[in-house]
Parts: structure tokens; sequence; C-alpha cells
């Protein structure tokens, strides 16, 4: 039977990748389909090169990229084994939209050292001002008016990340309004949210920069919502920036109709089109919403809301009723991490890092980073397809290790259902990345499944 096999045509996929890849790649399948058991030992490079139509060079270098990935082992004198069973690839986790950890176990330790001693002498063992100490609001709101938007320490609320942001800022409107516009494809913690809460998000035509001005005109005059709900930059799912000329034209809408805003400006470091904010332009207009979590790190789920004036005390009436503010040693923690720098030691590498890896990613799916909506760096990148395909893709990537978020989860309306968020960012290691992209690429390239 290994003779039969042995005898078999490798067929290469038909993708912008270097040959070695695809010949890894094909040897994969073939692994992964079972043809080849754990144990089996494989052809001879020359026989591999003879039935793949390749030089032995080739070979050789395609055997090595797969036993550096674990696919394969080789033993001296007896020759290239198959190394693990198909139906237990390693699990590479694209729909997680966090950072790759950028700070070292000593910056992490000295940062938590000044956190330590800030929080011992905490007033009330901690249960201080439920919204954050003066000295918290003062650090972070230094740290917000240096790189975003002008906010003063009165004026802002700390949250347990930016989630309890939005579910807040959604509580506050629904008094007045239980729809919520949007674009057909949105970040699924504020589908979660408007759920939560019984409220309604309700698509907007957009384009590639964002909420079309004329039709959020339209949907606002033909139903009775007043708030709409945005991430201008990096949205998400979508991966597009709003520039300064559509966000003066939104808010014209928004003002009209008396519409306010709640304006998630979580990915705000990646920002290539200036530092202009609805909170700058109208802040008695807008719920602003950010977090520390896409900037430093998750691991302390700290977020800043910054209400219109006068809902400052109805939200901190709801913060309390849910929880007593986010936890005193999480907040310092952020706080020593800006009072270090660190924040904008992370935020030059992060935008270093993200370009990189969206011109990777544009090169190995065949995109070109003209048709990237933020060609300078993002953290994810949607790729627009038909929802079955996208379904189908979602699926095929699964079985292979690779996990996707599902068309549904971002989409609100089936406009808005067609397509797949790849988060670039989350592998620890760009060499991941770039594997995994590879054999997206091969699915992409042979829709219909196949066992070569």
């Amino acid at each position: 039977m290994l003779a039969d096999r042995q005898r078999q045509k490798l067929v290469l996929p038909e993708i912008d990748a270097p040959l070695p890849e695809r010949l890894a790649m094909s040897v994969e399948t073939l692994v992964r389909s079972g043809a080849y058991r754990p144990g089996d030992r494989l052809p001879t490079h020359r026989e591999l090169a003879s039935v793949a139509g390749v030089a032995i060079g080739t070979v050789t270098r395609a055997i090595d990229l797969l036993t550096k990935r674990g696919v394969l082992r080789g033993e001296v004198g007896r020759g290239t084994f198959v190394n693990f069973p198909p139906e237990s690839p390693q699990v590479v986790d694209l729909t997680i939209n966090g950072p790759p950890s950028l700070i070292t176990e000593e910056e992490m330790k000295a940062a938590a050292e000044r956190a330590v001693a800030r929080s011992l002498a905490l007033p009330g063992s901690g249960y201080a001002d439920l919204r954050g100490t003066q000295e918290q609001r003062v650090i972070l709101a230094d740290w917000l008016r240096r790189t975003r938007t002008d906010v003063s320490e009165e004026e802002m609320l700390l949250c347990v990340g930016a989630q309890q942001a939005l579910h807040l800022s959604f509580a506050d409107l629904k008094p007045h309004t239980s729809t919520v516009l949007t674009e057909a494809a949105t970040f699924p913690g504020a589908i979660s949210a408007a759920a939560d809460l019984g409220m309604r998000l309700e698509a907007v035509p957009h384009d590639s920069e964002g909420i079309v001005p004329e039709a959020l005109d339209q949907a606002l005059r033909e139903t009775s919502a007043r708030a709409i709900y945005l991430t201008p930059v990096c949205q998400n799912p979508l991966g597009f920036e709003m520039g300064a000329a559509r966000r003066r034209a939104v808010l014209e809408v928004c003002l009209r109709h008396e519409a306010m805003i709640v304006e998630d400006d979580i990915y705000g470091l990646y920002a290539a089109k200036g530092r202009c904010t609805f909170r700058e332009l109208a802040p008695e207009q807008v719920y602003y919403v950010t977090s520390l979590s896409k900037c430093l790190t998750p691991l302390m789920r700290l977020g800043v809301l910054v209400p219109p004036g006068g809902r400052l005390h109805a939200l901190k009436r709801r913060l309390r009723a849910a929880v007593w503010g986010p936890a005193p040693f999480a907040v310092d923690l952020g706080c020593a991490m800006v009072e270090m720098g660190l924040d904008t030691r992370m935020a030059a590498a992060l935008r270093t890092e993200a370009r990189r890896r969206m011109t990777m990613t544009a090169r190995i799916l065949g995109l070109g980073l003209d048709n990237v909506p933020m060609p300078d760096g993002a953290p994810h990148l949607w790729l627009p397809m038909e929802r079955l395909e996208a379904e189908a893709l979602a699926r095929r990537a699964g079985e292979q290790g690779i996990r996707l978020t599902p068309p549904g989860a971002t989409a609100i309306s089936a406009e808005g259902s067609g397509g797949l968020r790849l988060c670039i960012m989350a592998p620890r290691e760009s060499a991941t990345l770039e594997q995994v992209l590879y054999r997206l690429a091969a699915l992409r390239a042979a829709p219909e499944e196949t066992i070569v």
C-alpha cells in the first residue's frame, strides 16, 4: 500500500507561494487526509521529487519546513516519518482580536511593583471612588489627551474593559431609543450588549470609509432610532477607517436628528487619518469608549467611558448596580505601565508589526495592498465572499486546525453576513501566521475538497 502511495502524483496548490512551501502543503494534505499514518515512512527525496515534478533541493526544503512544524521527523539512516495523528492538528486561533504579547517579564514585574505599592495605600482597603481614584483618572486622562482626544479626569468613568463601557452606554440610551444604527457587520460584543438589554441593532449601508451619511439620514427619518454605534478606526470586522470629512458629515446628520453617537475608539492607536474623533467634534453628543486592552495588554481589562455632559452620575449608579468599578490593582497596573512609557513603546511596536503582517497577508492571499482598507496596518482584515462560501471556508479551515470567526457572528443583516474576519495579530509569532495564511490561500484556491 505504501508503494502505491509513493506512486501517487503530488498536486501542488496553485497559489502565490514559494515552491517548497507549496510542496510542503501538498505533503501535509496527504498526512491530514490519512493517506499517510503516524509512523509511516515517506518516499525518498528522489521519489518525491519525481512524482511532484520538482528538484530534489525543493523536496529537502519542504521536508525541513514540515519537520520544524512537527508534521514529520527524520531518523538518520532510516528516512523521514510521519510524526503525529492527522486528527490532532495544532490549533491556531484567528478569532481573538488581541495584540501579541510584547511586554517583557521584567517590564510587567516593574509595573506590578508600582501597582502593589499604590494599591496597598488606597483608602477603604480599595473601596475608593468606584469610577476610579482621582490619581488613576488623571493618569489615564493625560494618556488620552496625549494620544487620542481632549478629556478631563472629571468626565471619565473607569470600567471593566471596553465591553462594560459599551453595555453602560447602550443601557443609558435605552430610555430614549430602543434601536441603535450601525453597519451591516459589527463588533460581536456590541451585538451581545444590545441583545442583553432588549435593544435592536439595525443596519445602515456603508462604503469603504464607513456608514454613508445620506443612508444614515434616511434611516433616522424612517425609524425611531436616535443613536448610532461606530468603530471609526479599524471597524470591526470590516477593517476600514473613517476620515475627518466623513466624520463631520455623519455628525451633521446626527445633530440634525438629535441622535447620539457611541464611539468605540479601542483601535485608535492604528489611526492613519489623523486623531480627529467624534468626541473632539461634539462632546455633548458622544459616548466615547476605549481601553488599554488593544494598545497594551488585555490582562487588565481596563476600559474608559467618557459620556456626554450630565450623564456621569446616572452611569455611576448603573456601574454600582453591576460592580464596584474595575479592580483597583488592575487599574494601578495599567496606570503604572502608562507612567513607565510602555504605551508609547507598545503603540509603535504594534503599528510596525501590524503593517508587516498586513503586507504579508495581502501578498499571500493575493489581495494586493491597494485592496486592503488600512494598508498601513490593522489588527484584522475582512475577506468578503458569499455567505455559503465563507461558512464552507471556516469549516474546512477548522478541520485543519485554523479557527475563523463564523460569518454570522458579526452580521446584523444579510448584507453583512458574507465574509470572514482574520485576526492577523492573534498568533504570537508572525511565522505561525505566515504558515496559516499559506494554508488558507490553498483552501481558497481549491474550493472543492479533494483527496490526492
